[in-house]
């Protein structure tokens, strides 16, 4: 009798260690999906000492509105008014992963591809360098039907006659990403400012 009690209590531990494992699997699986750049942006966060990660400083033109980040990805974002009768406002975000976020290059590729020109052929944008404070900094200039939301798992919406202004700002913790999208109008009414902006970055 001890002996059937015995193998009875061995065998339900079996079966709930295989279970919680299970479990654990799949939440694994979940996470790896449906939250990737979530948890890729957290991780980056969590093995950046802060010695290695200094913030950088930068000050926003008059003008532009602050708002709180809509994303844990985003160390600042701005929304600049629309000129006359442009449909909407432009929006501008500061991104930072320490130690990743592409080449600088690799990102210029990619936000030059998230623009076509009317007739549906890749965009071409301009690209031009500066060092600011002793950072290397890379603009990009592009413009055309913007394909808003390219991205995984993401409804990509076709935008026209939009402009984007976007720089890379290189510095030891990783790059910095500042990116300004909107109405061709609204664009080139605050480039100015966008350029001023851009000269404060230290």
């Amino acid at each position: 009798m001890m002996k059937l009690h015995l193998a009875i209590i061995l065998s339900a531990d079996l079966m709930l260690g295989a279970a919680l494992s299970a479990c654990s699997d799949r939440t694994g699986e979940t996470g790896s999906t449906a939250g990737k750049e979530a948890m890729e942006a957290a991780s980056a966060h969590e093995g950046a000492s802060p010695a290695a990660v200094p913030d950088l400083k930068f000050t926003a033109p008059s003008g532009w509105i602050a708002e709180t980040p809509s994303s844990s990805m985003r160390k600042a974002q701005y929304r600049l008014p629309r000129a006359e009768g442009d449909p909407e406002d432009a929006e501008m975000n500061v991104f930072f992963f320490p130690g990743e976020g592409g080449s600088v290059q690799d990102n210029i590729d990619r936000w030059i591809g998230q623009f076509q020109k009317s007739d549906g052929s890749p965009a071409t944008g301009a690209v031009s360098r500066r060092e600011v404070h002793g950072i290397s900094i890379t603009i990009v200039d592009v413009n055309g039907i913007y394909l808003s939301g390219t991205g995984m798992m993401t409804e990509t919406k076709a935008m026209p006659n939009f402009r984007m202004l976007a720089a890379v700002a290189e510095t030891s913790a990783g790059p910095w990403f500042f990116k300004l999208t909107g109405p061709a109008a609204t664009i080139a009414r605050w480039e100015p400012s966008f350029q001023s902006f851009i000269d404060t970055i230290q």
